[in-house]
């Protein structure tokens, strides 16, 4: 059981599969719904800090280097993007909704990576930041474990 524990929270951690593979995880191994959730809400926050401290000035530094320069051009421009969709939906005012909302949806390339990265190059604060991104990570989660478990197609959403 520890093991599968230790899966969720090492696949949440991992960019673009993040929470919302590891809770589908957690619904085909019949775990927990809260206990899963749990899990795999830490494993997608834990890198939020690094990534708003530190990965816009690693992908700056790295923009024009031999090997890495490309990948790095690559996020710049997806965080960048990112932040210009969320003031163009949000405005100023609205941004930890919007924020949250970014994030909640699970939709490919909006999860807690993209969303940090934005709200980094946003100069959004940290705090709210981080309370913007766990919110979105708990909807995204709750969304993901009811529709791999079918909810959703009861009642003909999907």
């Amino acid at each position: 059981m520890f093991t599968r524990y230790l899966v969720l929270f090492l696949v949440s951690m991992i960019p673009i599969v993040e929470l919302r593979g590891a809770m589908i995880l957690a619904s085909r191994w019949e775990l927990p719904f809260l206990s899963s959730l749990i899990t795999c809400m830490l494993g997608n926050m834990l890198p939020v800090p690094f990534i708003y401290l530190f990965a816009r000035r690693v992908l700056l530094w790295g923009v024009d280097k031999k090997h890495i320069g490309k990948i790095c051009r690559f996020f710049l421009e997806k965080g960048e993007k990112g932040g210009q969709k969320l003031v163009a939906k949000a405005g100023r005012g609205g941004l930890f909704v919007a924020l949250m909302l970014f994030v909640g949806i699970p939709l490919p390339g909006t999860g807690a990576w993209t969303g940090t990265l934005a709200a980094s190059f946003l100069n959004m604060g940290f705090k709210s930041t981080t309370a913007a991104v766990t919110l979105g990570v708990a909807i995204a989660g709750v969304i993901m474990y009811l529709a791999s478990t079918g909810v959703f197609a009861v009642f003909g959403i999907i």
